[in-house]
């Protein structure tokens, strides 16, 4: 297991949708290793594999002491939109009150291929959404009401690490929960 570094906003890389994976190998079997230990030593409850530079559907996440995966991630949401705090490995400091289904089960696969099916409640519920979002090309910014989302900018601008300005992209979501 290696600690890869984390990207950052900006790097083209986390606005890129990652593709599925088709081939369960070593190869994946050591960036789900290599997910999880970059995680756990963020720390984070999650991480997605465009994170660390991977265009690949995978992502890990810790969170109440269950450790996990899911590769080629499909999310079915349920519940109205709770606003809680959240915040990005790839955005350090800052967070800001995000919409999320408060339900979401995870339907994909394991690092060998095989199915898994995961219900997750609450915290567990707004991972599952954040990595599939990073999957997707999108960050929690991007999901910001205007004052939220114009705290946040401020705060990315003015962060020490900052490149640039960042880029806000549209949701590919419509935003409905079942």
């Amino acid at each position: 297991m290696t600690i890869q570094d984390i990207r950052l906003i900006g790097d083209e890389v986390l606005r890129t949708p990652a593709v599925e994976v088709s081939t369960f190998d070593a190869e994946l079997r050591q960036l789900v290793a290599d997910l999880t230990e970059t995680m756990r030593e963020a720390p984070g409850v999650g991480l997605a594999a465009p994170q660390i530079g991977v265009g690949l559907r995978v992502f890990t996440y810790y969170v109440d002491g269950v450790l996990g995966h899911v590769i080629n991630p499909r999310l079915e949401l349920s519940g109205e939109a709770e606003c809680e705090e959240e915040g990005c490995l790839s955005i350090p400091g800052v967070a800001a009150l995000t919409p999320r289904a408060p339900r979401a089960v995870a339907n994909g696969v394991d690092q060998y291929g095989e199915p898994v099916r995961i219900v997750g409640t609450e915290l567990l519920a707004r991972c599952f959404q954040h990595e599939t979002d990073h999957l997707d090309g999108v960050l929690f910014i991007d999901r910001l009401d205007t004052y939220e989302r114009r705290r946040a900018l401020k705060a990315i601008r003015s962060a020490d690490w900052a490149g640039g300005p960042p880029v806000v992209k549209l949701s590919p979501h419509t935003g409905r929960l079942s």
